[in-house]
């Protein structure tokens, strides 16, 4: 069917929808700062995993991340190479597999390096292995997203790691940012080196994480090109990865909801919704962050200003409710031009990164419908969920 993707009419179920121009558009950016940098920026899968989808990035990029042995296995059977893989903690019944599936096997710790090292070489004598190192350094505010805060399990401190790393040990791996700008990346690259230069003769790569949000219209590219260029220019032998996750998915498309009942309690009137926000819009709840509602104003302070006297009382403000039973599920508050009608259209900006891989059937909500708008303007329906997605099978 043709969409129209402004308005999104004749859209009845909620559906996220990727526009398949604007994914390209960043993916050409990113391939971009990747040949202008001599770098290899590859997908994380944790932000972003539709995998009907990996035939357009494979136009653009080699290779993915994985932090599971479920990514792992998507990364070969589906984008069709190894994975480079990290884990907070390998275990003894998935390491053979997830082995035999990575080009790249990252440790968070000696001991995992030592319990695992061999055994793995055994399944894959060509994996390469890094440690996972922690600058005790980012510029992360949020403490649930921030990977370098004091007490992290992540990663070994320079002062654990011993003067002569072992032999099959080449690369480094270092995840500090979170939607960062390039700014903070110079910065926190001057910690890394100050830290760990020291055994960057031993190693042949190393890989600067994610978060790095290239394709934010904010973001100084040329300062990052610089920055690796003048990296590159003191470490000539390194080998450098990125693997944003955000970055392949930003800007790329909606969730599409619409209005199924409109509340007031006290004054405040809440527009309930057929998708949820702890279900399908997590981190919204979580960093916490409001989306952009297209159409709509964003009042984040309206009810408190309101309560405190500071703000007169708006027209068509509402909450905006999702459909399970925690009390939580809302956000407030948006103004829109008009007052709010059963079966409208509410379409939240942005919601392909850190959504389809992290929703959830609680309460038996299904998850949205998933679909891309080609290049042509038809759209097409990838996957559609029912009972059986939440139930699962047992045999």
């Amino acid at each position: 069917m043709s969409v129209n993707l402004d308005t999104f009419d004749g859209i009845k179920q909620p559906i996220y929808i990727l526009e398949e121009s604007k994914l390209r558009d960043n993916l050409q950016l990113i391939r971009s700062v990747a040949l202008r940098s001599d770098v290899e920026i590859i997908l994380a899968f944790k932000a972003y995993a539709l995998w009907k989808t990996f035939p357009i990035f494979r136009e653009y990029i080699n290779a993915t991340t994985a932090s599971s042995l479920c990514e792992a296995k998507l990364a070969l059977e589906e984008f069709g190479s190894k994975a480079h893989t990290f884990s907070p903690a390998y275990n003894d019944f998935e390491i053979d597999e997830i082995a035999k599936c990575s080009s790249h096997l990252t440790f968070n710790s000696l001991t995992q390096y030592e319990r695992y090292h061999e055994r793995a070489r055994r399944q894959n004598s060509q994996i390469s292995f890094g440690i996972r190192v922690n600058p005790e350094y980012s510029e992360v505010g949020t403490d649930l997203y921030n990977p370098c805060a004091p007490g992290t399990r992540f990663g070994v401190l320079a002062e654990d790691l011993p003067s002569v790393l072992p032999s099959d040990i080449e690369g480094f791996h270092c995840h500090c940012h979170c939607e960062s700008g390039s700014d903070v990346f110079a910065r926190t690259l001057k910690h890394i080196e100050d830290k760990f230069s020291g055994w960057f003769d031993q190693i042949k790569w190393i890989n600067f994480g994610g978060g790095h949000l290239m394709t934010r219209k904010d973001y100084d590219i040329e300062l990052l090109v610089k920055t690796l260029h003048d990296f590159h220019a003191r470490y000539p032998h390194l080998h450098v990865i990125l693997e944003p996750g955000s970055a392949f998915g930003w800007q790329t498309g909606p969730l599409v909801s619409h209005v199924v009942d409109i509340v007031e309690n006290h004054g405040i009137r809440t527009a309930i919704l057929d998708v949820s926000f702890t279900c399908h819009m997590p981190d919204c709840l979580e960093m916490p962050y409001h989306p952009v509602v297209r159409g709509a104003k964003t009042l984040e302070d309206y009810e408190e200003d309101l309560k405190q006297g500071r703000t007169q009382r708006l027209p068509n403000v509402y909450r905006l409710g999702g459909n399970s039973c925690l009390s939580g599920d809302f956000m407030s508050s948006w103004q829109f031009d008009h007052e709010l009608e059963i079966g409208e259209n509410i379409i939240f900006e942005d919601m392909l990164h850190y959504t389809t891989v992290k929703t959830t059937t609680f309460n038996g909500i299904s998850h949205p419908a998933i679909g891309i708008a080609h290049m042509d303007g038809e759209l097409e329906i990838l996957r559609t969920y029912h009972y059986e997605d939440y139930k699962g099978r047992m045999d």
